[in-house]
């Protein structure tokens, strides 16, 4: 994951056209942030979903997303169509990461609300309008022809998506939060859910949580694949394969790193070499 803020165009696209060619890294992520949430907070941001499809054209092989869309900015009708665009220009590599939104703290991502003209729901509400978003943005990804819907926070009059993603039946949905009320969500809608790293004991519970979730509404839990979001030290590689360890002893098969910027010459191959081989292969040597 490369969080596309107080750095250049140049350096992200430097480092996801050299993951691109090292096959030990299968996926890569950005953020969805209208303003720094770290460093200087008057600094560059990109807007994620752009990059994102900027950054599709001009690779081939990594699956890609947003860690993750915050479902207030957008309304998901079009957040549908923009998903789209990029599932098309990439050739079926989106994964379509969504969530609730920045909560209130830290103070940093709250401000880009009203920067921006945006509202900011309550919990309650911002919940209820995610599930409703994961239902339309679905439907108009698969459903053939028209269709009306009428929700609390959504409602769309002969909604239509044209064209349909590239993947069938639609790209793997992937929600992140920890919030119980989000997990509830996750369980019904979720092909992946992602969590924050650092306390890998919460992350366990949570990941417990969810199972529950899904047993109450007769899914499947191991249908949802476990990701989990750990961020990166150049200085201590044996710190994050530790946390790596730790992150898929306890299930959580797809692991997210997340790079610091600036990022080193190389960074990618070096990713490969200090902490996703080491972590396949512990008996592997690093240099």
């Amino acid at each position: 994951m490369t969080a596309p803020m107080n750095v250049g165009y140049d350096a992200i696209l430097r480092v996801w056209q050299e993951a691109d060619t090292v096959p030990e890294i299968e996926h890569a992520w950005l953020f969805d942030h209208l303003m720094p949430i770290g460093g200087d907070p008057d600094g560059p941001a990109f807007e994620g979903w752009t990059l994102l499809s900027a950054l599709a054209a001009q690779t081939r092989r990594l699956r890609l997303g947003l860690l993750v869309t915050s479902n207030r900015f957008r309304p998901p009708a079009v957040l549908a169509k923009i998903a789209t665009t990029v599932d098309v220009v990439s050739a079926g590599r989106l994964d379509f990461g969504i969530g609730v939104g920045s909560r209130p703290h830290p103070p940093a991502a709250r401000r880009e609300y009203p920067a921006h003209g945006l509202p900011f729901q309550d919990t309650a509400d911002a919940v209820e309008s995610l599930a409703e978003a994961c239902t339309v943005i679905r439907r108009l990804w698969t459903e053939p022809a028209p269709f009306d819907f009428e929700g609390r926070h959504v409602r769309l009059t002969g909604a239509f998506g044209n064209p349909k993603p590239v993947q069938r039946p639609h790209p793997p949905l992937l929600i992140g939060g920890r919030a119980a009320a989000t997990l509830r969500v996750a369980a019904e809608h979720a092909d992946l859910w992602n969590i924050p790293g650092g306390d890998i004991e919460d992350a366990v519970a949570r990941s417990a949580l969810l199972d529950r979730y899904c047993a109450r509404i007769g899914r499947d839990p191991a249908s949802i694949v476990r990701s989990m979001h750990l961020g990166v030290s150049y200085e201590d590689p044996a710190g994050a394969r530790a946390a790596i360890a730790a992150a898929t002893a306890a299930g959580f098969t797809h692991v997210v790193l997340g790079l610091p910027a600036p990022y080193p010459r190389g960074v990618a191959r070096w990713v490969a070499d200090e902490l996703i081989r080491p972590s396949q292969d512990p008996g592997a040597p690093t240099g």
